[in-house]
């Protein structure tokens, strides 16, 4: 028993390619798995240890609870003894939402508006005065101190500059049992019948009493129940006119202004939330921004006439409905539709883009009768505008979206939440102001914000202020001080994300869990690197198992126990090769051990490419933080983006530089990050965007299918004799469609049971044993091979076997030099991981004709990649660059940043801190940059301490 405490036994799994291991993983300790991409690392990690966690949690539940749940497969493992309770904190598990954000993640957001809702301050958005609230008995109080000896009236305000005749409304108080009301400052006696002007905009009040305030032992009663009644008819507010005064004074159960009367309902955590309707601004639904339509896009040239096609969006003239109704509109404002825009009259365009409905009479001079005509026109503006909130269709949200701008909303500001919740405050802040700020801004604004807090005040933040600065703490901890609590889940990077959970994990402060984590060094800059690898440790240290699957070296190093899993990668991996302290893995002399003790290594190229000479100048980029940056890239060089995380790197290159291009090579419509000028695109000929997306999403994608080799395969299969005998089209060797695949099992291969509330068991299909065609396509062979052989062979065996066919040969040796040899044809592409996605996709590129002239950018493509893949990754990437293609990398890898010929610093932090250009240069140039903290840790890789020393 004692050894299941100390340890967590793994016996016999056989996931994926894992090869019927035994593990032994110590508990309470910093774990990494690390070995090549594809070896299995990842299988172990997630699919057999967290899987298995998950499905002994969901058993805990009764079978009633679980057949809502749907059950998860059992991983192929023999038994695993010593589990804790797992929880994985993966890359890709952040809400794609726009109201998701960096606060709501973290729960900061959360305790911010508790603390807003029981702590602050609010003020009136009319006059800016402190709002006041009463009890009832207060009021009481006050109305006896204050008007003493005097004649007053008590009013219940029931109207409040609104318009309308309001004949019903008198009716009802009267029936309530009231004789006067306050029709806009003067009292008047309910009369059978009464309203006023429905046009005008009117103040009511009903008069509730008329009171005299003596000592009289009855008044207090009297007073009670007046109050009582008053706060009822007004909805906690009731109003004090001294008889001669015109001006009432105001008292309200909910705060109040006490000059103006308007009043706020009491605040909860609700009110500040941009996610529920009693927090969120009106006009943007809490989202911070609207489309607005852009009357510049739908008249883009007002020289043109509507005729010609001047209006965008209808084109030129044709026959229908909304060009009769323009020539109708033409009549009336007595233009023609083949003037030039410009010429009609401002009436006429109005009712153009806002619509409209009249109807006039136009006399024929000719006939001398008159003829009516009738405008019932919508208005273009209001069409796309309807079309954009109202369609269900993707594409037509699309088009509308072309002649739309996305602003920021005028109501809030892009603060996103109502004006009431805006005019709440703590040391002068309001809740969006503090979202504004980077996350080390708030830790100051927190560090001092108890001195500023007084009595109760105090007492009720205390705990909630606690709660807030431990969270802060641990995101300053993971090297996220850069990120703002507003900022959308969206934009952050993978490794972003994973080190939010992680620090939302380390804040909850559990004991006693088995934290699995993904690669939580991507994106990470070597510089943080070290804040990281301490918040794991910290986390350890207070009682918990952590298992981090990793390529990186500091981490590795650092560990207390690491599990090398290889030799290579697929069918030749899924071994442990080596495990134990890493001072042990390093004497065991594996791929891994070698890179760490130097004895292979990634190596610097002896001179750096000149590059062609030509290149493309970008200025005045100012999206997110960038600060008016402009940039030149040299064309024909391997060019490396690199900065500490958030600087702006992604800003620069994926949201301004790609989409430009995009838009200029294939007419893209995604639009780029504001910029002033960009110079040089007539030298390439088109630009390619590698990232580590899933290459598909469904068991039915494989590399196969994505890289389109499986097409030429098909077409191969159907000149064979035999298939070209029974007349079989390529679809026939589709296993997507009808005709050729295993009707059964649909060409899945397998089979679903249904258990009920069990889980779902895969078995192979009985049909086709697995083979997903039927027995008259098996028949149909090329070389002795069945479409589903070739199917299951790996490329290593496929490049062989189609030698003799150049097409199918080409494709498939690109997938090859890439280092997946091992992969299988037909491996489902949701089995692939992140890095081998980048590489199929890279593959896919590759084999393509290239032009010699073609800009590659790749987002990180060393994720997921060991020491190894990143020197194969290094050959394909400067074998493009011999022919003359430009490769742009974002990276953090030293191994990379170390060989490209040019290198973009940004910097100097992230956030506000950074978005400027920190060095440009060869990597021997900006090792000279004294503020870069890039070449700090880039030196010692090119030898520079060495030469000094």
């Amino acid at each position: 028993m004692t050894n299941y405490e100390e340890n967590i036994e793994v016996k016999g799994a056989r996931v994926h390619n894992l090869k019927n291991i035994d593990v032994t993983i110590p508990r309470e300790k910093l774990v990494v798995i690390t070995g090549l991409s594809g070896s299995g690392k990842s299988s172990l990690a997630f699919d057999t240890i967290y899987a298995e966690g998950q499905r002994r949690y969901i058993e805990t539940f009764s079978a009633y609870a679980r057949q809502f749940l749907g059950g998860l497969e059992r991983p192929d493992v023999d038994k695993i003894d010593g589990l804790s309770p797992v929880i994985a904190i993966e890359q890709k598990t952040t809400s794609k939402s726009p109201r998701s954000t960096v606060g709501t993640i973290t729960e900061i957001y959360d305790f911010l508006r508790l603390l807003f809702a029981r702590a602050g301050d609010a003020y009136s958005y009319n006059t800016g005065e402190k709002m006041v609230s009463y009890s009832d008995e207060q009021i009481k109080e006050l109305i006896i101190t204050d008007y003493k000896d005097k004649k007053i009236n008590v009013l219940a305000p029931i109207i409040k500059s609104r318009k309308g005749h309001y004949r019903e409304l008198f009716e009802q108080i009267a029936k309530q049992g009231f004789v006067k009301v306050r029709v806009d400052g003067e009292i008047k006696d309910i009369v059978k019948g009464m309203k006023v002007d429905r046009y005008k905009t009117h103040d009511i009040e009903i008069v509730i009493d008329r009171l005299k305030i003596s000592e009289n032992s009855d008044l207090d009663k009297r007073m009670t129940e007046t109050i009582n009644t008053a706060m009822y008819s007004g909805e906690n507010v009731l109003m004090i006119l001294e008889e001669g005064k015109k001006e009432p004074r105001y008292f309200s159960r909910d705060l109040m202004c006490p000059t103006t009367g308007i009043s706020y309902p009491t605040p909860e955590p609700n009110t500040f939330s941009f996610n529920s309707p009693k927090g969120m601004c009106p006009n943007c639904n809490g989202l911070g921004h609207v489309h607005e339509v852009n009357e510049s896009k739908i008249f883009p040239n007002k020289k043109l006439s509507i005729h010609a096609g001047g209006i965008a969006p209808l084109g030129p003239y044709k026959k229908s409905w909304a060009f009769k109704q323009i020539e109708t509109i033409a009549k009336r404002y007595g233009f023609e539709l083949q003037d030039p825009i410009h010429k009609i009259p401002s009436e006429a365009m109005d009712i153009l883009l806002n619509g409209g409905q009249e109807s006039f009479d136009v006399e024929s001079k000719t006939l001398g009768v008159k003829r009516n005509y009738k405008i019932d026109y919508e208005g273009i503006s209001n069409f796309i505008k309807n079309q954009f909130e109202e369609s269900d269709s993707t594409s037509i949200k699309r088009w509308a979206k072309e002649y739309m701008d996305k602003i920021t909303c005028p109501t809030c500001n892009g603060s996103r939440l109502r004006q009431e919740s805006l005019n709440f405050k703590i040391d002068e802040k309001n809740i969006a102001e503090i979202s504004n700020l980077d996350i080390a801004e708030v830790a100051t604004f927190f560090e001092g914000l108890e001195a500023k807090l007084t009595g109760n005040q105090l007492k009720i933040a205390e705990e909630i202020i606690k709660e807030i600065k431990t969270r802060i703490r641990f995101l300053l901890d993971v090297g996220l001080d850069y990120l703002s609590l507003n900022r959308s889940s969206k934009s952050l990077s993978g490794g972003e994300a994973q080190r939010i959970r992680l620090a939302t994990q380390i804040g909850t402060q559990l004991v006693g869990v088995l934290y699995i984590l993904d690669e939580p060094s991507i994106g990470l800059h070597q510089r943080d690197n070290n804040r990281l690898i301490s918040s794991l440790e910290a986390l350890r240290d207070i009682g918990n198992s952590i298992i981090v699957v990793e390529h990186d070296r500091d981490m590795i190093e650092r560990a207390d126990h690491v599990i090398d899993i290889g030799p290579k990668a697929g069918y030749h991996g899924g071994e442990i090769i080596s495990e134990g302290t890493p001072d042990e893995l390093k004497n065991h002399h594996t791929l891994t051990a070698d890179y760490i003790t130097g004895v292979k290594e990634i190596s610097v190229p002896k001179k750096r490419r000149k590059g062609n000479g030509k290149k493309i100048t970008l200025t005045g980029c100012t999206g997110n933080n960038l600060k008016n940056v402009s940039i030149s890239i040299p064309l024909g060089k391997m060019i490396g983006v690199t900065g500490v995380s958030g600087s702006g790197k992604s800003t620069l290159i994926n949201e301004t530089l790609y989409p430009i291009m995009n838009a200029h090579y294939f007419n893209g419509v995604r639009k780029p990050m504001p910029y002033k000028s960009i110079k040089g695109l007539e030298h390439i000929d088109k630009v390619i965007d590698i990232n580590q997306s899933p290459i598909g999403r469904t068991p039915r994608s494989n590399p196969a299918t994505y890289t389109g080799v499986f097409s030429e395969i098909r077409s191969l299969f159907t000149k064979t004799p035999e298939a070209a005998i029974r007349g079989y089209k390529p679809g026939r060797f589709s296993f997507n469609v009808k005709g050729g695949r295993c009707e059964t099992c649909q060409g899945g291969g397998l089979r679903v049971i249904e258990m009920n509330f069990l889980p779902d068991v895969y078995v192979e299909c009985e049909t086709c044993n697995g083979k997903r065609f039927n027995r008259e396509t098996l028949e149909i062979r090329y070389k002795g091979k069945s479409i589903s052989d070739v199917l299951e062979m790996t490329i290593d065996d496929a490049v062989e076997f189609f030698e003799m066919i150049p097409k199918i040969h080409r494709k498939l040796k690109t997938i090859q030099d890439v280092g997946l040899g091992y992969i299988s044809l037909g491996q489902q592409s949701t089995t692939l991981s992140g890095g081998e996605a980048q590489r199929i996709k890279l593959a896919t590129e590759l084999s393509k004709r290239d032009t010699g002239n073609t800009f590659y950018i790749l987002d990180e493509p060393t994720t997921g990649l060991h020491f190894e893949d990143i020197r194969v990754l290094l050959d394909v990437l400067n074998k493009l660059v011999e022919k003359g293609n430009t490769v742009l990398v974002i990276e953090h890898n030293l191994d990379v940043i170390k060989v490209v010929d040019h290198i973009i610093d940004i910097g100097y932090e992230g956030g506000r801190g950074g978005g400027m250009v920190v060095a440009e240069g060869t990597p021997e140039e900006v090792c000279k940059n004294k503020k870069s903290y890039t070449a700090q840790f880039l030196r010692p890789e090119l030898g520079f301490d060495k030469q000094k020393a």
